[in-house]
């Protein structure tokens, strides 16, 4: 069986929000250290938080690692591949820090559907793609990184050139588990 991880996007400028959102209270919390606790439970393997240059982070759980992009500004996609080469393992489930309702049980069921030569599980849910809540083979590392190289900033680029298995709702809910924890698929 593949050892996974979590790789958690903490940086991001956040012009619109006015402050970073990994340091957004949420119940008591941060929405960075909720994310990584909601990884913590959802992978069996360590969890990775990729930050800014230089970027302060709130408080975040002993045994979690921190890495930083090599340059500020190059978008989600430069996060992504510094993630999945810092992550020792097979599969990393890969999100942004602003998923206030991410469930363990989701983070799962997404890590469960990375199998045969599958390189990417991307959610597909309310009609959206979830390029910043998916399961990737860490193998992609290399390709991210020479896709950002190359200018790319966002994501879609690396799913259009990997083998992507797309999980939409009803495929999502077929997990009993899910079904029962986040019916309405809020993660």
């Amino acid at each position: 069986m593949a050892t996974t991880a979590g790789v958690v996007l903490a940086g991001g400028r956040s012009r619109r929000m006015g402050s970073p959102k990994a340091d957004l209270e949420w119940h008591g919390s941060t929405l960075l250290a909720r994310t990584v606790g909601v990884l913590v439970r959802g992978a069996d393997g360590p969890v990775v938080v990729v930050r800014s240059p230089g970027q302060a982070l709130p408080s975040l759980p002993a045994g979690v690692e921190v890495v930083e992009d090599p340059q500020e500004g190059r978008g989600p996609l430069q996060g992504l591949a510094v993630g999945l080469a810092a992550v020792p393992a097979d599969v990393a489930f890969a999100c942004s820090t602003d998923l206030p309702f991410l469930h363990p049980v989701f983070v799962r069921r997404v890590l469960a559907a990375l199998i045969g030569d599958v390189e990417v599980v991307l959610p597909h849910a309310h009609g959206f793609r979830q390029p910043l809540a998916a399961a990737y083979a860490t193998s992609l590392a290399p390709a991210a990184a020479a896709l950002v190289a190359d200018g790319s900033a966002a994501p879609k680029l690396l799913l259009d050139r990997s083998r992507t298995l797309v999980l939409d709702d009803a495929a999502l809910l077929e997990d009993a588990g899910l079904r029962a924890a986040d019916p309405d698929l809020r993660s």
